[in-house]
């Protein structure tokens, strides 16, 4: 049992040494296969041409520094049309959504109630006028004149007759009786004229009111007709600005303007086409500042950024900054108006404003196509003159366009590695090119920035 024991463990022994042995002979071999490959990588990559890279050199330039701005593209002028009579709307003029001019036909009402009202009101005024020409005739007057004339003469006689019979009455040469009749007669004639200059009186009191009824009875008529020919003049309904006509609210067909006026349709005016942006007051005070010092204030050249990245063609410029600042978000409002002959802008898009807002004196520019970034730090690949490639640490500054600002790392005229830096290596040759020129720096101060097809990153004031 003992010996057959030992047996079997000499066995498994050398069983495990015999597999010790292979595995290291195996793991030998490899070694030496992977010695021979990497000696074969070396050879290789010392035998292989230096990479093709594309360089542009580092620009010194005085730049300005452009801040961009949250802006709200609104109409200049926006128009509710609606219905300020009642009727039915008869037919429609326009084709939504398309430019229209200003007094351009939109809608039609139906006329014939006010054509009607306007001819009831047009009776009603040669009445008024028919009553005034008979107010102002003066036979009544006239007749109570001459009344008033004959009393009077009544009056006269019965005068002469009481004097010539009172003294014949006194010494008794004719009857008393004559007498009392001629003084009854004098009561009589005064109290005749009194009532005939009453009558006149009251003929020219009743003329005056009959003219000024007469009066006020055609003003009241040529009202109604002027609010009349008015009310048909709503059932033709016109654009009061030129502008973008929007989607109609209401259908040939319907009754509207009952009770209310009925919002038919809407008209913005779009070119030029408002924008509105909020400084806060900090970045007011700074552009404000800026803007003095480059003599420009007032008039900012702005450009838009619209909301797929891609720069707006036309330039703008701010044309109201509001009264005060507003206490609830802290900052002021601006308006600026750009061209929109094309209509690209409506009213309701958001952009981006960007205004130049510092001069950076001798900045170094570098491509930002050039700048990479790892964990935070940005670096750049520099081609010296024996055309080694070396990995500079720079501290970046504002952007400019394609550009960015390096305020460490780099020195003018250095070339800087653009295109093919993935195939580069620090310490390694390349083989430099310049393809396309170097690209443009930014404007100078007091120029318009140049057109991009694309938008730079937002900067706050200052270019921090």
């Amino acid at each position: 049992m003992v010996f057959s024991d030992r047996l079997r463990n000499g066995r498994s022994r050398a069983k495990a040494v015999t597999t010790l042995s292979v595995v290291w002979l195996a793991i030998s071999l490899i070694g030496c296969e992977r010695g021979k490959g990497g000696d074969m990588a070396k050879q290789a990559t010392a035998t292989a041409p230096p990479p093709a890279v594309v360089v542009a050199e580092v620009v010194q330039k005085t730049v300005p520094i452009y801040s961009e701005f949250v802006a709200r593209i609104e109409a200049k002028e926006t128009v509710e049309i609606r219905a300020r009579v009642q009727g039915f709307l008869e037919a429609q003029h326009f084709t939504e959504g398309t430019v229209v001019k200003k007094d351009q036909l939109l809608f039609t009402l139906d006329r014939r109630e006010y054509e009607a009202q306007l001819l009831q009101v047009q009776a009603q005024l040669a009445k008024a006028e028919a009553d005034l020409a008979f107010a102002k005739d003066n036979a009544t007057v006239e007749s109570a004149k001459a009344n008033l004339e004959v009393a009077r003469a009544r009056l006269g006689k019965a005068e002469t007759d009481e004097r010539r019979l009172k003294p014949l009455a006194e010494r008794r040469a004719v009857p008393q009786q004559d007498y009392d009749d001629a003084v009854a007669n004098l009561h009589a004639a005064r109290a005749d004229l009194e009532s005939r200059r009453a009558s006149l009186n009251t003929a020219q009191v009743n003329q005056k009111s009959s003219i000024e009824q007469a009066l006020a009875a055609v003003a009241a008529a040529k009202a109604a007709i002027a609010q009349a020919e008015l009310n048909l003049s709503y059932c033709t309904i016109r654009s009061p600005i030129e502008g973008l006509i929007g989607e109609r609210k209401v259908a040939p067909g319907n009754l509207v303007g009952k009770g209310e006026a009925t919002l038919l349709d809407t008209v913005s005016s779009i070119d030029p086409i408002r924008v509105y942006m909020g400084l806060s007051e900090a970045e007011y005070l700074h552009l404000a500042a800026f803007y003095k010092k480059t003599g420009r204030l007032g008039s900012p050249v702005l450009e838009l950024i619209l909301a797929d990245g891609t720069l707006y063609q036309h330039q703008g410029r701010a044309v109201i900054a509001d009264r005060a600042l507003d206490t609830k978000t802290g900052t002021l409002s601006i308006i600026a108006e750009f061209p929109n002959p094309e209509g690209l802008l409506r009213p309701g898009q958001f952009g981006r404003v960007r205004a130049a807002t510092e001069v950076v004196e001798n900045a170094l520019l570098v491509p930002q196509r050039a700048i990479q970034e790892i964990q935070g730090v940005k670096s750049v690949l520099v081609v010296g003159a024996d055309n080694i490639a070396t990995l500079r640490t720079i501290s970046p500054g504002g952007s400019v366009g394609d550009l960015l600002i390096v305020r460490d790392g780099v020195k003018p005229a250095e070339r800087v590695i653009v295109d093919g830096i993935q195939k580069a290596r620090p310490g390694s040759p390349v083989n430099p090119s310049v393809v396309g020129g170097i690209p443009p720096a930014a404007p100078a101060v007091g120029e318009a920035p140049e057109k991009s097809a694309g938008a730079a990153p937002a900067k706050t004031a200052g270019g921090k």
